[in-house]
């Protein structure tokens, strides 16, 4: 290209940019404002119709403004914008921490137009899977607390530390937490939390600390609603691990469920409940048209009315259970026979409950919901490792090979991560195989923290880790996992009266168009070699 035209093409980029720019300064006051609206008392479906407004928003923002020069604008978009698509997708979206997330946007707004291009592009962010959940934590000991919260801070948690309890009920009262975590120490402290979440719409997850583990102890813990209980001295990675499985539950997508009923008033009704429980449900009066449904649809759970024209529920049953990817769907059947003869024969035509019409809105609820929650915890425990709750070996491959031919359709990068604990037979043998396991569950946990919602997770064997990230380059992926390594290296294991640190390797390799999977992995795995033979505690990134 000679000089006047690539001149020309500049004065072109930069207009480009400069009504980028004019773009920013219209739309970030806007959202500002947008973000104002939702500190307000509102109802639901106002905050519902704002979040997706905001969603809307960012993600054009999270798009475009790399492309402009605003990388670090970008990349804050995307993180706002996942934490508003988990606030959508979440099962019962709560106000608590609105907040907070609009305290965030308003920061965003005003700090965004003060970064030139040049200056956005020079920060690099970590992409995270979710915002920092806000946490609470009581402890009378401040250089305990302080300790706590700096090692939940490294797993990506926003802490407030308060040693007196009216503070944290103080506090509440303006912006409410997504956990509570309470160090007892003299027990009355439950009694007022106890208090406090009657005052709530839904009750906090809460963790206790306490010097004492007798049963009357335990007992008043969990009339309090805890959910964990954790002995001093204190084994912080345990209670991360407690603290995910409480957030995850709470947060966690709504369940699908599908009503086949010939009776198509009846289906809606059953459906209305269901869905005021935060479930989501497909209703259909036409059997054939089944099998194509829960492809699409795939359900957690499925109601099935026994007697239909022209096919039975139990027949219906028994061609579902002909596919063994269906196997783990509970099969309830909705009837009004009350004989108990046809009702077992119908149960032992692949069926797992019989309903019997009619039936309370409070009993259909419960019933559905003990189904869908242990079909999905056995979902998971078939296709995750049973340490950590990633990927098993050949399901992380198979999602890599997914993502290698979507990329190679959408021609974005795709990028392959291999990560390694330095040196963990040797925390093996000091330590014991325990405090091994909490190590890689503690890895796991801050995976899940620090990466996006697209990205996939697995445990390749033993302390290895493999993380596809799609749409993502590898210099992107070396900041990421950079920025991991640094974290986990931070944090202070406990073993007995001993405290230790492990730091991890890393190898990055990314696709190119042509690479099989398997080519992939390997210069991951060459990459995580040079990092482990040039001294460990690194990311190398394939050449």
């Amino acid at each position: 290209m000679s000089d006047t035209g690539n001149a020309e093409l500049q004065n072109q980029l930069q207009a480009l940019n400069e009504r980028f720019v004019e773009r920013l300064r219209q739309e970030l006051p806007e959202l500002a404002r947008t973000a104002g609206e939702l500190q307000e008392p509102l109802p639901r479906e106002r905050l519902r119709q704002l979040m997706l407004d905001i969603h809307e928003q960012l993600h054009r923002l999270s798009g475009s403004a790399g492309t402009f020069g605003f990388a670090r604008l970008g990349e804050q978009a995307r993180s706002l914008e996942l934490h508003a698509d988990r606030w959508l997708a979440a099962a019962k979206p709560g106000t608590q921490s609105l907040h907070g997330f609009a305290r965030a946007l308003q920061r965003f707004a005003s700090d965004a137009l003060a970064e030139s291009p040049e200056q956005a592009t020079a920060v690099p962010q970590t992409q995270q899977h979710r915002p920092d959940c806000l946490i609470y934590l009581l402890e009378s000991d401040a250089q305990a607390g302080h300790d706590m919260g700096q090692t939940l801070g490294n797993f990506g948690y926003d802490v407030r530390l308060f040693t007196e309890l009216a503070q944290l009920e103080a506090a509440a009262a303006d912006d409410l937490p997504d956990a509570l975590v309470i160090g007892l120490q003299h027990g009355g402290e439950l009694a007022a939390v106890s208090e406090l979440q009657q005052r709530l719409p839904a009750h906090l997850p809460l963790l206790v600390i306490s010097d004492r583990a007798d049963f009357d102890s335990l007992l008043t813990a969990v009339r309090a609603g805890a959910q964990g209980y954790f002995l001093r001295p204190l084994d912080i990675t345990q209670l991360e691990s407690s603290l995910e499985r409480c957030l995850n539950r709470h947060l966690g997508a709504p369940f699908r469920v599908m009503i086949v009923d010939d009776d198509a008033d009846l289906a809606a009704r059953y459906s209305l409940v269901l869905r005021n429980s935060q479930m989501l449900v497909q209703t259909l009066q036409d059997p054939s048209l089944l099998l194509e449904t829960m492809r699409t649809f795939n359900p957690e759970v499925l109601l099935l009315d026994v007697n239909m024209p022209h096919c039975s529920g139990p027949e219906l049953a028994q061609m579902i259970r002909l596919n063994d990817e269906w196997l783990r769907v509970p099969i309830i059947y909705l009837s009004a026979e009350t004989d108990i003869n046809r009702q077992m024969e119908a149960l032992l035509k692949a069926g797992d409950d019989f309903i019997t019409k009619p039936i309370s809105d409070n009993a259909l609820i419960a019933s559905v919901y003990s189904h869908a929650q242990r079909a999905r915890s056995l979902s998971t425990a078939l296709s995750r490792d049973s340490l950590t709750g990633l990927l098993k070996h050949a399901d992380i491959k198979e999602q890599l090979a997914l993502e290698v031919e979507r990329a190679a359709r959408s021609g974005k990068p795709t990028s392959v991560v291999m990560l390694d604990l330095d040196h963990f037979k040797r925390v093996n043998d000091t330590y014991g195989h325990a405090a091994g396991d909490n190590v890689i569950r503690a890895l796991a946990n801050l995976l899940r923290q620090r990466l996006r919602r697209i990205d996939s997770l697995g445990r390749y064997g033993g302390e290895e880790f493999v993380v596809v990230l799609p749409e993502c380059s590898a210099e992107q992926a070396r900041r990421i996992i950079e920025e991991i390594r640094s974290r986990f290296s931070a944090i202070s294991f406990r073993a007995g009266v001993h405290t230790f640190n492990v730091s991890l390797s890393a190898g990055i390799s990314e696709t190119d168009g042509h690479a099989k999977p398997g080519v992939l992995l390997e210069r991951a795995d060459q990459a995580l070699y040079a990092a482990k033979h040039n001294g460990r505690n690194q990311v190398r990134v394939a050449q």
